[in-house]
């Protein structure tokens, strides 16, 4: 892990989170988008309504 968490917002397709999780996970970003889909597959709303907050919450990469 590289430290804190910060959105990607150069390499984001939707608000920079998958990205920003891949960036501090130091995997590929491609693992980390399909883990979120898979994740809104089984627990819906819920895997929604945290992608959106982590969005909106977590810092910007300087």
């Amino acid at each position: 892990m590289n430290g804190r968490f910060l959105l990607n917002r150069t390499d984001r397709k939707l608000m920079g989170v998958g990205a920003g999780l891949a960036d501090w996970l130091g995997i590929d970003v491609l693992i980390v988008r399909l883990a979120l889909i898979v994740s809104v597959l089984v627990a819906g709303p819920v895997a929604i309504l945290l992608y959106v907050l982590t969005g909106w919450l977590a810092a910007d990469r300087a």
